[in-house]
């Protein structure tokens, strides 16, 4: 095994090199050896990298090699759980049947994805299963947990996305007691922290890493062992992610769980304790009167509104607080004798701090919103600039970060991103990928379309559209920057068009996917959902249409407080926030159609901008360098070469 610096990559990923023996699909990738040698290189160095890897330059494992032969315990965070399980069952297991030396590797994720031993064996006495459907569902995991070695739930084939079984059964900490659990030898979870202390390379995803330097300093403690390297996969998500878990969030859901939690408990362990069933009623009543005050259509709430909103809410506020007060009194002095209270007197203490903090506390460096999604409302909040907490408690605190995506350079500039996260004088690299996009992309943008926001702009736009798929033969993801502009468009054009139309919504996001799979020539109407995250290889994706430049919207509290902070500093937020994560979020868009190198198709945005505001320069040279045109013709001819 080499283990010398630069050598050592190109023995590997050279045309001869180890993985040209080791794996039945390589194919020598310069880039991907480019790539390698940066990665080596800065963990050698201990030094942060910023890496655009194109699709198909081979990330994966020119990140991979070099953090296995480093020696130091590394963590790999993707954006999702998907890749967390690509990456350890498909992508490690080719390295470890060659790899010399054995490969010591785990998996950790949030607590609700695993199964919870004393939920599910207590579940019986709880009688917490509602109709046929949980009862075979129950049955299918409890015949499960028999055989399993982890006791993740992605193992458990056919479950629901959207079970209502499962949150009933998992491990998240709302009932968790800690080694005072009867089954804490065997719990899942003791199991899967045992397994991360004795690996080499432990792989997480953004929501866990975040969690566990959002707790770090807190009693709470770490969530993830010590580690020197840290591989940020789909980086372009970190700010986002990292803002959720640095701010606060209470919901009258939350509040709901804990009194039916409380009640649940009871019931079990036949307890009858008349003052707490007082003290849960006022919870009830108190509660429903409080989060009343913030209700109304669905989507966030901020800004300017928000002071009257708190003030409308004053009186039910103190009934809330002196509710939660009482429950929790409550439950402290049974936790006394039953550890099983304590999860809920913790729970009960976190939802009393945290309200108190959002409706007392703004904080001059947090910007606060109000979010609603059907039966819930949540009160929530992050910091307005997540660069100084994450040079403070990431790039400060671990030697090597290697951040990479196919989209994190605008133009051919990393500051945007390197402004964002807060990560100072890193090393930068930026690879094209493996396609060749000239041949196997065009980019049509019309410039005859009125402004995207003109009351004549989607009739000309739907028009344009049926002529545009009828070259494609449908086949076509249509993504629009709203709801709205999306269920528009759909009601407008599914009876004119020859083609089978999929709506965004209609389904849960895997099932259209696989309708979209196997449905020839449909065309699905979609909106952010489907910008990332989805992959749909060869010709049933032959056209990616993108109905404005996506500028995140104005009005949202989180945008709107970032554009002013930069304002207010003497800066341009249009041109140094607005317009370079408007051009990130395209290029992820567009990411979808060219996924291997037999891949063919037409980009297109009907938004004239592009080519007549001088900011839509910025768009264009952070894309790759696809075919161009603003002619349809050219489209047609590009389709029959």
């Amino acid at each position: 095994m080499p283990t010398d610096t630069a050598a050592s990559m190109y023995r590997f990923f050279g045309p001869s090199g180890f993985l040209s023996q080791w794996h039945p699909q390589f194919e020598h990738r310069p880039d991907q050896l480019r790539m390698a040698k940066a990665v080596e290189a800065a963990i050698r160095e201990r030094r942060h990298l910023l890496v655009e890897a194109g699709t198909g330059t081979g990330k994966t494992l020119a990140y991979l090699v070099p953090a296995l032969l480093s020696g130091k315990r590394v963590v790999i965070s993707t954006g999702t759980k998907n890749l967390q399980e690509q990456l350890f069952y498909k992508d490690l297991p080719l390295l470890r049947e060659s790899w010399p030396q054995p490969l010591r590797v785990s998996v950790m994720k949030g607590r609700n994805n695993y199964l919870c031993r004393s939920k599910l064996h207590g579940a019986s006495e709880l009688a917490i299963l509602d109709g046929l459907e949980e009862v075979r569902e129950f049955e299918q995991i409890q015949q499960w947990e028999s055989t399993t070695q982890t006791g993740d739930r992605a193992e458990v084939q056919g479950l629901a996305e959207d079970s209502r079984v499962w949150p009933k059964l998992d491990a998240r900490a709302d009932r968790c007691t800690g080694q005072r659990c009867s089954h804490f030898e065997g719990c899942f979870l003791t199991n899967m922290h045992r397994l991360a202390r004795e690996s080499d390379v432990i792989i997480v995803n953004h929501h866990l890493l975040f969690a566990d330097l959002a707790v770090k300093d807190t009693d709470f403690g770490a969530i993830i062992p010590d580690y020197s390297v840290l591989v940020l996969d789909e980086a372009h998500e970190v700010e986002d992610v990292a803002g959720q878990y640095f701010g606060l969030s209470v919901s009258n859901l939350q509040v709901q769980e804990l009194a039916r939690d409380t009640r649940m408990l009871l019931r079990m362990l036949r307890r009858k304790d008349p003052q707490t069933d007082q003290a849960l009623h006022l919870l009830d009543d108190a509660s429903g009167a409080f989060f009343q005050k913030f209700s109304g259509p669905d989507g966030r709430v901020g800004g300017t509104v928000l002071p009257s909103l708190r003030e409308g809410a004053a009186a039910a506020y103190a009934d809330l607080l002196l509710a939660l007060s009482l429950v929790g009194s409550g439950l402290q002095t049974r936790a006394d004798g039953v550890a099983d209270f304590a999860p809920l007197f913790r729970r009960a203490q976190t939802l009393h701090e945290t309200l108190r903090t959002w409706m007392e506390d703004p904080g001059a460096d947090q910007v606060h919103w109000v979010e609603r999604r059907g039966r819930g409302v949540t009160l929530q909040s992050c910091p307005v600039d997540v660069s100084a907490l994450l040079r403070e408690k990431l790039f400060g605190a671990v030697e090597t970060v290697i951040m990479t995506s196919a989209t994190l350079a605008v133009g051919d500039s990393f500051d945007f991103i390197q402004n964002r996260l807060g990560v100072d004088a890193p090393v930068t690299l930026r690879v094209d990928g493996h396609f060749d996009y000239p041949r196997q992309a065009i980019l049509y943008t019309p410039t005859g379309l009125p402004d995207p926001r003109s009351p004549q702009y989607a009739e000309v736009a739907m028009e344009l559209l049926e002529e545009l798929l009828a070259y494609t033969q449908g086949r076509a993801f249509l993504l629009f920057t709203s709801h709205q502009q999306m269920r528009a468009f759909h009601a407008g054009l599914r009876q004119r068009l020859p083609y089978p139309t999929l709506l965004q919504g209609s389904a849960p996001k895997h099932q259209l996917l696989t309708e979209f799979k196997e449905t020839p020539h449909a065309v699905l109407f979609a909106t952010s959902a489907f910008w990332q995250g989805v992959d749909v290889p060869g010709d049933q994706l032959s056209c990616v249409v993108v109905d404005k430049l996506p500028f995140a919207a104005p009005n949202d509290p989180v945008v709107s407080a970032r554009v002013q902070r930069i304002n207010s500093g003497g800066g341009d937020a249009f041109r140094e926030y607005q317009v370079p994560q408007a051009a990130i979020a395209l290029k992820q868009g567009f990411g979808r159609l060219i996924r291997s190198s037999k891949d063919r198709g037409v980009l297109a945005i009907l938004d004239r901008r592009i080519r007549t505001m001088s900011y839509g320069r910025t768009f264009l040279e952070s894309l790759p360098p696809y075919s161009q045109t603003t002619h349809l013709q050219d489209v047609a001819e590009f389709l029959r070469g």
